[in-house]
């Protein structure tokens, strides 16, 4: 989820953030054996897919998951890619363990307390991100690799503790802004119509905060994405598409 009107950071802090995102994407377009924590914006534009992601972060209010909009995805077979936070874990067990049994859901992780990581120091980064990892791996037996960090914040020191723990580090290159309460659902619509292309990763929310949320995926899954001719994948299928010759 990107910064908010609700972000406890200073401004200060807010002025910091891009140029931290900024020295992580630096390293990147340098150092191309960074590995698997590599940051990962979307997947080749050969591709005629697009992944479409659901970030399920904790809330202080409210049911914390949309389950209308998981029901949608499973009676039409939509391959998604969740990345949950360890506390939204711990607070929805049973979601966690029904969405773990659909063959077509990915599961990723999203830090533990959907923390602000580069306000924290690499040990402290380390730790929020394992932990989360790590409950899903001792608690249902999955063993995880993919990482998206809260708030898309991340520096230098993100980038290297994701690669130590052999994650890929997801972002995405569509927002759809599903969050805000101002956007109606045409608006986040037009949005994600004008954005997608092939190879893209798109950003929703599966916490209940997106009040059109449902409603976007309906018709987007139903009307945009086929009549753009993409089709949604998992984020691991999507970055391991062929790259088939563009016509």
């Amino acid at each position: 989820m990107n910064l908010s009107a609700r972000s406890p950071l200073s401004l200060s802090a807010r002025l910091l953030v891009p140029l931290l995102v900024g020295a992580g994407a630096l390293l990147q377009s340098l150092s191309p054996d960074v590995g698997v924590a590599q940051v990962v914006r979307s997947g080749p534009p050969t591709c005629k897919a697009v992944a479409i992601t659901f970030d399920l972060c904790p809330v202080r209010k409210g049911p914390g998951f949309d389950v209308e909009l998981i029901q949608l995805l499973k009676d039409r077979k939509v391959p998604a890619t969740m990345f949950m936070s360890g506390r939204w874990i711990v607070r929805h067990d049973a979601d966690t363990a029904a969405l773990l049994a659909v063959p077509f859901f990915e599961i990723g992780t999203h830090g533990q307390t959907h923390a602000h990581l580069p306000l924290l120091d690499r040990g402290q980064q380390r730790v929020e991100i394992l932990d989360a990892v790590s409950l899903l791996k001792s608690k249902y037996g999955l063993a995880t690799t993919l990482f998206r960090p809260p708030y898309g914040e991340y520096n230098d020191e993100t980038v290297e503790v994701v690669r130590t723990l052999g994650q890929r580090f997801i972002l995405w290159n569509v927002v759809s802004g599903d969050p805000d309460p101002s956007l109606s659902a045409q608006k986040i619509l037009d949005r994600v119509e004008r954005a997608v292309r092939r190879g893209s990763i798109i950003v929703f929310h599966a916490n209940g905060k997106g009040e059109h949320t449902r409603e976007v995926i309906d018709r987007l899954t139903a009307d945009i994405l086929p009549k753009k001719g993409l089709t949604p994948v998992t984020v691991s299928e999507l970055l391991s598409c062929a790259q088939v010759a563009t016509p």
